[in-house]
């Protein structure tokens, strides 16, 4: 399944996953210098640049944003790959610097999974994201973290099944953090919820 990986100007620790030729590679403004450093060229580079120098790189695509605007860079790369025909984005770059740039890209997420599409927010020793409504197949490890919030006022009918503490068809409130530090048990895993926003955050292999 082809996905468009988005690259923001956040911390950056590599990619999980390398881009074949049917998925979309944007670097969202100073995102373009992470990318260098790994010698994989984007194929649209878009932002303000205002915290960046404008790129000049020969066979991309280069998108200029007004200085302001009502949307993150990252968040206008995400909509230019949903424009393009994308479901699947993985976010890079998206945490760390300003707390606030990390919720930004949670609420990305969460806009992704209310169309019925799948956001990853990959930082050094974890992924995040968001379902709504659905089933979430995790990694088969025997260590590590899941967490789960929910952000809807009332996520109701969750089961973790497969983890270390076991729910099946609770209710979660976003007011109450009854989900955080869960366990891999070495066994299948899962997390659904029925009616409800929840965020899902795991470890990554050796986290």
């Amino acid at each position: 399944m082809s996905f468009c990986v988005v690259v923001g100007a956040g911390d950056f620790f590599g990619l999980d996953e390398q881009p074949g030729e049917r998925d979309l590679v944007i670097a969202a403004d100073g995102g373009y210098r992470h990318l260098m450093g790994i010698s994989l060229r984007p194929d649209i580079i878009i932002g303000d640049f205002d915290s960046a120098e404008r790129p000049e790189q020969e066979g991309a695509e280069l998108i200029l944003l007004p200085k302001e605007k009502d949307e993150t860079d990252t968040a206008a790369a995400v909509r230019v790959g949903e424009k393009r025909g994308y479901w699947n984005f993985h976010i890079y770059g998206g945490t760390g610097g300003r707390m606030a740039h990390t919720m930004a890209n949670i609420q990305l997420m969460t806009h992704l999974a209310e169309k019925g599409k799948f956001g990853y927010l990959h930082d050094k020793e974890t992924i995040a994201t968001v379902i709504r409504n659905t089933r979430l197949e995790l990694p088969k490890k025997n260590e590590g973290y899941v967490s789960v919030f929910a952000l809807s006022d009332l996520a109701q009918g969750v089961s973790l099944r497969g983890l270390k503490y076991e729910l099946e068809q609770e209710r979660l409130n976003n007011a109450w953090p009854l989900g955080v530090s869960n366990e891999f048990s070495g066994r299948r895993a899962s997390v659904e919820v029925r009616d409800g926003t929840l965020l899902v955050i795991w470890s990554k292999d050796g986290s």
